[in-house]
């Protein structure tokens, strides 16, 4: 997925967060997956939280 300017987007397929690294949304797919919640220091990475790229 692309975040509309071409940037590749990763996205945790247990709760739908989008993020810009790969390594955070499989971190946060982890997460959910073991504790059916997530994990507000992974989220606030989270493009929907208002995360913007570096």
């Amino acid at each position: 997925m692309n975040d509309g300017d071409g940037k590749k987007l990763y996205r945790c397929k247990e709760c739908g967060f989008h993020y810009f690294n790969k390594e955070i949304a499989e971190k946060c797919e982890a997460w959910c997956g073991e504790n059916h919640s997530c994990n507000l220091d992974i989220i606030k990475n989270a493009i929907e939280s208002g995360k913007k790229e570096k």
